[in-house]
């Protein structure tokens, strides 16, 4: 078989779009899709008048374009992949698409004299289909939190996702099993922001396509079982100066005791916008079955050191890891856009000079100093990000108007679900 190039998007939805093109056409290209893919749902329901898609307009294409250089190799014998920039037909970049929000919040910081760095922790739950057809959890007896191996993945998932996550290039910094059995961790080593987002969204798609080839469906969705605990996309972040440093370190100590001012001021940021942050970061239906009190998923507004139970952890580590890890986010959310979302509450502090409250002493089981946390449902917190006109405006207008349109939509879509019902609605897709 000749080698073909499937080029590819993250839309709204977090979902990857893509097209097969022919031998020929790998190089530098274009590829078009209906600029109305931005208003189609998880149940393929078209919303004829969400912002921005131009849906009563003729449903023109759009174009998503690439270079050479950004093409590498699939997890299949020749295939090739890449990503690449949304634009209309006028040459304006479409509003929605989040990577374009990624690349305008790395300017706005490369502006201050820093480039972000960016590492995301991705976490899975994987399930097979029973007899009767019926999804059910993977079959792993003696999976436990940080296991590896047969005995918590006796098909060798994990092995097949790393094989090819090497194939592509990918700079792997640990796999490993999670709490709640069968979940997984995947991480990827930091990297420049867009780059690394860009490797995120390819390598999810990866572990997909090569889990489901093992006759395993592995979701990345907030909360497939009731009874068992979420899944997150927890973003670390840190900064280097124009001469390289790491803006977070103060010297090789880590910890809050050695945290710079600016990075006070970006975790200032992220509680000052903490609830309007939640429609971005957790943004369907299921996230917020997931984002409750006393489970480790970033509910509280809070901040503290080596803590899992608050939203803002500050690393143990100093000098050139020095890093700050914000816990909220869940991969229901386009990558891009919720790094874009973190690094411009936290530009907004720095630039701000919010002030920090107080570091968070509770256990976060029993009790906690915090006493506001993200709104109990996606409808309340749709209403919270459009009420944070100061983020809405950094992450643009028009954005958080697609954004806001699409949600709430959604709310309305899943609002008579049950739990079981709610998590058809999104399974096969995040």
């Amino acid at each position: 078989m000749k080698d073909r190039l499937r080029p590819f998007f993250c839309d709204h939805l977090s979902i990857m779009r893509s097209k097969w093109l022919p031998e020929h056409k790998i190089g530098a290209g274009v590829a078009r899709f209906a600029q109305p893919t931005y208003s189609v749902h998880y149940d393929k329901d078209l919303i004829i008048d969400a912002p921005g898609t131009e849906c009563l307009a003729g449903l023109p294409d759009m174009e998503l374009r690439w270079s050479d250089a950004d093409i590498r190799d699939g997890w299949a014998p020749g295939m090739k992949v890449v990503t690449g920039d949304l634009f209309d037909a006028a040459e304006a970049p479409i509003p929605m698409y989040g990577r374009h929000r990624l690349k305008a919040a790395v300017e706005d910081w490369k502006a201050l004299g820093l480039s972000p760095k960016i590492g995301i922790e991705l976490e899975a739950f994987a399930f097979q289909r029973g007899e009767d057809g019926v999804l059910v959890p993977y079959d792993t007896p003696g999976g436990v939190v940080y296991g590896t191996g047969p005995l918590t993945d006796p098909l060798g998932i994990s092995d097949a996702i790393w094989e090819a996550a090497e194939k592509m290039g990918f700079a792997i910094d640990m796999f490993t099993s999670e709490y709640d059995t069968p979940q997984f961790e995947f991480t990827l080593t930091f990297d420049d922001a867009v780059r690394a987002v860009d490797d995120i969204v390819l390598f999810r798609q990866m572990a997909r396509e090569v889990a489901i080839e093992h006759g395993v469906l592995l979701t990345f969705m907030p909360k497939p079982l009731e009874d068992k605990g979420g899944s997150g996309m927890h973003i670390n972040l840190s900064f280097v100066d124009e001469a390289g440093n790491n803006a977070l370190a103060d010297g090789d100590t880590g910890g809050v005791e050695a945290m710079t001012d600016f990075g006070k001021g970006c975790i200032a940021g992220w509680m000052q916008h903490h609830k309007g942050l939640a429609a971005l970061l957790a943004p369907s239906a299921n996230s917020y079955d997931r984002l409750q009190p006393a489970s480790l998923s970033g509910y509280w507004r809070n901040w503290g050191g080596d803590h899992r139970g608050v939203t803002a952890r500050v690393s143990g580590e100093g000098g050139p890891k020095a890093r700050l890890e914000h816990r909220m986010a869940d991969a229901a959310a386009n990558p891009h856009a919720a790094v874009a979302a973190i690094l411009q509450a936290a530009r907004l502090g720095v630039e701000g000079n919010y002030a920090l409250p107080a570091m968070e002493t509770g256990d976060c089981f029993t009790g906690q100093d915090a006493t506001d946390g993200t709104a109990e449902t996606l409808a309340l917190a749709l209403d919270d990000l459009e009420a944070d006109k100061a983020l809405c405006a950094a992450m643009s207008d028009a954005y958080c108007a697609h954004h806001l349109h699409m949600k709430r939509s959604e709310v309305e879509k899943t609002a008579s679900l049950d739990f079981g019902a709610r998590r058809d609605f999104y399974i096969w897709y995040v």
